[in-house]
């Protein structure tokens, strides 16, 4: 049931922007706000690791499989925004 949540919001999100809701004043501080939202997950998500003390009793054997895993997500992530852009801006310099 989270997961229909999570799309509501995506589409509801997706929607404004799409028809240019929000004043000029708050997109200029959109990125400010999507980086303090991504720092309070990530400061929530550590806080949730340090509480478990079962990540932690098995940190040494869990991380370089999480190093490893980590490396290739942030590797294919950065492949994948590459050729989408490209594809993307690709499309937008044509005069069709």
């Amino acid at each position: 049931m989270d997961i229909l949540l999570y799309l509501v919001i995506i589409v509801a999100g997706g929607f404004i922007g799409y028809r240019r809701m929000l004043k000029p004043s708050i997109l200029n501080r959109l990125d400010f706000f999507q980086s303090g939202a991504l720092l309070l997950l990530l400061f929530i998500m550590g806080v949730n690791i340090g509480l478990d003390e079962t990540v932690i009793a098995s940190f040494a054997t869990i991380g370089l499989q999480a190093v490893v895993l980590a490396g290739f997500s942030i590797i294919f992530s950065v492949i994948g925004v590459k050729m989408v852009s490209a594809h993307i801006l690709h499309r937008k310099g044509d005069s069709r």
